[in-house]
């Protein structure tokens, strides 16, 4: 009986050892990534007369140092979240969304809108209304650079960069225009009480709806047909069309639907953190979506932690500059290292040896005449 019983305890043992593998290939290159970049950072630090140790415990007192500064670091991750889901989905049908920033501002000030402008609606109407508009512009404005990439091969990059440059200047247009409050300063007047997302003992319920999302979009991936059709495009678009996949279609929605999550980043925003839209309040949470992706390694409950991380950055960083005197762009050039040792991630294979690391490298496009 014992005999018979060590066989099955010595599997058990072995499968938890792959599984430990498993992880450990998967995390290695995110996590060797970011500290060589602490590390290069500590350096840095030095250099301009700080100590990195003092500098490093202010910045994790001043992100989860109590209630209200992890409160503070889950409300930064919250769009983080949501722009890295966008950028990571798009990655999934071998597309390279760098839109997410004029994806973002255009469901940041449509939910603005519709929240100011929408009187006498109950919050269980407003609020969703509003969270729902401003997701659904921003998939409708992604959806142009898919229907470009889908019937006239223009590349998505070129398109979703112009299509960044036209969002700033209609949402300033409409901020200091048509839609603009009261006042010298553009910016949209604040949103009505039925509109704002509420927190809940203090803390963001943004954050919940952004993790609910990465969970959504998981599942969309790997356990429905659709995701199937998504990956297996992105691995081979003329196999997939051969396979009998719309390849058309599916581009066009998955970059619709990359729009629709960071559409939802900017209307959480707009909604649950500034009360309105105002110009130059979103700057750079678009692009931050490319970094959390690619520390993701494009996996969407990757995305939080990755975005949690880099919240955390963010939030602490003020901590840092009163605390240990340390400039605030330090912060930004550790964020770049960690983008720069995650995608070249050939040094950090070297330095962990190629048996160490999972082995699958994102692709971040198709080519330039891409079909």
């Amino acid at each position: 009986m014992t005999a018979s019983a060590q066989p099955g305890k010595q599997l058990s043992d072995n499968q938890l050892v792959i599984i430990g593998r498993r992880i450990w290939k998967a995390l290695s290159v995110p996590l060797v990534s970011v500290l060589l970049a602490l590390l290069i950072g500590a350096i840095i630090l030095l250099i301009s007369g700080a100590k990195p140790l003092e500098a490093y415990a202010a910045l994790v007192k001043g992100a989860f140092g109590n209630a209200a500064s992890f409160a503070r670091t889950l409300e930064k991750a919250t769009p983080l979240i949501l722009g890295g889901l966008a950028v990571a989905f798009a990655f999934k049908a071998g597309l390279f969304n760098i839109g997410g920033q004029g994806q973002l501002l255009i469901g940041a000030i449509i939910a603005a809108y519709i929240g100011f402008a929408f009187e006498g609606l109950p919050m269980i109407i407003h609020l969703p209304l509003a969270l729902l508009g401003g997701s659904l512009a921003g998939a409708a404005y992604a959806a142009i650079a898919g229907a470009l990439k889908a019937y006239t091969g223009a590349h998505e990059v070129i398109t979703t960069i112009m299509l960044n440059y036209i969002a700033i200047n209609i949402t300033d247009y409409l901020s200091n225009g048509p839609w603009k409050a009261e006042g010298i300063i553009a910016r949209t007047p604040l949103v009505l009480e039925t509109a704002v997302i509420p927190r809940i003992g203090g803390y963001p319920l943004g954050f919940g709806l952004a993790c609910l999302m990465a969970v959504l979009t998981y599942y969309l991936l790997y356990y429905t047909t659709m995701g199937y059709a998504i990956r297996t495009t992105g691995l081979n678009a003329h196999a997939a069309q051969y396979a009998g996949i719309k390849v058309a279609r599916i581009i066009v929605l998955t970059m619709a639907f990359s729009g629709f999550l960071a559409g939802m980043g900017g209307s959480i925003e707009t909604l649950g953190v500034i009360g309105r839209f105002q110009p130059g309040f979103n700057i750079g949470l678009g692009f931050d979506g490319i970094t959390i992706a690619l520390l993701a390694k494009t996996n969407p409950l990757g995305v939080i932690p990755a975005a949690i991380l880099v919240g955390a950055m963010q939030a602490g960083a003020s901590q840092m500059q009163f605390d240990a005197g340390v400039r605030f762009q330090i912060i930004d050039i550790i964020q770049a290292l960690i983008l720069f040792f995650v995608s070249a991630d050939l040094i950090v294979r070297k330095i962990l040896g190629s048996s160490a690391v999972d082995e699958d490298k994102v692709t971040l496009s198709s080519g330039w005449g891409g079909g």
